[in-house]
């Protein structure tokens, strides 16, 4: 009987562990495009972005809408409702940066918010629905140092996991600090690896229009 009650004492006491940890399962979407589906999980440190992301999504805000400006060895870019023809209503609001460094930057499969320069938006504020997925290049550490001298000349230390992620997958360190990286791809890296390959214009938008169908929240 002892042991018996022993058994059921520990077995109420991970049912709160598992709960809290169910709770707290960081948010997926799931971007269904023309060339595939990409799956992003949503990262908790970033929360006006997540909630913002989670908001468009669901509103069917991103539905429709294309990978407008796609640059090879660097980035995927969509989610602005102006790239589609009929456009829709521009999406003018912004979001104050939330940059948190040293757990999210820009390796390869970051996910972040597009934003104006600096010159007309020193604050850096992301935009309200323009975002870009990261692919970036490859990295040696000759190159890489020299990224991260200038980074330190900017006050942005670049830590050892990231040191070895960049050199071991690749990405756009350069970015770091100055735009928000608000989650990261879970599946899909194929897909965002053939999108960043297509042909594109001089303008870098996608001589075929690359689609997001849609963009579901997976809950």
């Amino acid at each position: 009987m002892k042991r018996n009650s022993l058994v059921f004492l520990l077995f109420l006491l991970l049912i709160p562990t598992a709960m809290s940890a169910k709770r707290h399962r960081q948010a997926v979407v799931r971007l269904e495009t023309t060339m595939g589906v990409i799956r992003v999980e949503l990262s908790d440190e970033t929360p006006r972005h997540r909630d913002n992301f989670l908001r468009l999504a669901r509103e069917g805000r991103l539905d429709s809408t294309l990978f407008h400006r796609v640059i090879k060895g660097f980035m995927i870019q969509g989610g602005d409702p102006c790239s589609l023809i009929p456009a829709r209503d521009s999406i003018t609001y912004t979001l104050p940066a939330e940059f948190r460094l040293p757990w999210l930057y820009h390796v390869r499969g970051a996910l972040a918010a597009a934003r104006e320069p600096d010159d007309v938006n020193p604050e850096m504020r992301s935009s309200g629905s323009q975002f870009y997925i990261v692919y970036g290049q490859s990295w040696g550490e000759t190159a890489l140092g020299k990224v991260r001298g200038m980074l330190n000349e900017q006050g942005i230390e670049m830590n050892r996991e990231m040191w070895d992620n960049y050199l071991t997958y690749g990405g756009s360190p350069h970015l770091d600090g100055t735009y928000t990286v608000f989650g990261r791809v879970v599946e899909g890296m194929k897909v965002v690896k053939a999108i960043q390959a297509v042909a594109t214009r001089a303008d870098d938008r996608p001589v075929q229009d690359v689609v997001l169908l849609r963009a579901v929240v997976e809950e």
